[in-house]
């Protein structure tokens, strides 16, 4: 089976073309076993390409665990990378995902732009401390801002700990939430630094697409005006987006790089 490695400031992935529907995507073990960093290939998730009548394209989205996910932000711009080089599209593309239709547009730095889904209202989260909230901006997201005048620095967090124990928290049953924490700039226009315990991979990752899309969409209630810097493990990410009047936000676009690593076979 030939397939490609692509990653997104450190978000990575498995894509295999699959415009033929020779992929068993029932096969959850192997699914695993191809993103397992030890006896596989390695990735944080694993990304189909198919064919969608309509469409460019569609994504079909597994998480390292070998079940099926819902939005990967990051792993759709990768898609859309994919897909040039496939030849499947020029500098645009319009895909379908698992939430729904998306546009996305290559930059001529490279640069990939993806229109996410439109984000209701971020509300208080059930779990956490004061001032958390959750958003769905394709995943579930739970947000938690440190409190600068605790000391507490993002570098030195516990991110494994604490977001495993939301994350599983019987508030968030039975699918579970993504978790983010978030270091507050001393200027809102800096870029804000996030680290993100994600579901199914059930690790901290260098980056994740959904997560800071809702870190800025967050941070908006707290000073940050679009467009919002947001500087992950893994590099940095762009996040602009437009207010509703119902407080939910639209026009949400997530922009950052997306690229190959390497190609291969396996058996």
């Amino acid at each position: 089976m030939h397939f490609h490695k692509y990653q997104g400031t450190g978000n990575d992935f498995v894509m295999i073309d699959d415009r033929a529907r020779t992929f068993d995507e029932t096969n959850q073990p192997l699914i695993a076993r191809l993103c397992d960093r030890r006896f596989g290939i390695g990735a944080d998730g694993l990304i189909l390409l198919r064919n969608k009548p309509d469409f460019d394209f569609e994504m079909v989205y597994f998480n390292a665990d070998g079940r099926p996910s819902s939005m990967c932000g990051n792993g759709g711009r990768c898609t859309v990378a994919f897909a040039k080089f496939l030849g499947l599209i020029g500098d645009q593309a319009h895909f379908l995902a698992v939430d729904g239709p998306h546009d996305a547009r290559i930059e001529a730095d490279g640069t990939v732009r993806l229109r996410m889904i439109d984000v209701n209202p971020a509300i208080e989260a059930e779990v956490g401390e004061e001032g958390d909230v959750f958003l769905h901006t394709g995943s579930p997201h739970h947000v938690h801002f440190l409190d600068p005048e605790e000391g507490h620095k993002l570098a030195e967090f516990d991110v494994y700990s604490a977001g495993h124990d939301i994350r599983y928290d019987q508030a968030y049953d039975p699918a579970g939430t993504n978790v983010n924490f978030v270091e507050v700039p001393a200027d809102p226009a800096h870029a804000w630094p996030v680290r993100t315990y994600e579901r199914g991979v059930e690790n901290e990752t260098l980056s994740c697409g959904t997560g800071v899309t809702a870190v800025a969409l967050a941070a908006s209630q707290r000073g940050a005006a679009s467009p919002v810097r947001l500087q992950t493990m893994g590099g940095e990410l762009e996040v602009s987006f437009d207010h509703r009047a119902d407080g939910g936000f639209t026009n949400v676009w997530l922009s950052g790089p997306a690229k190959r690593v390497f190609s291969g076979e396996v058996e």
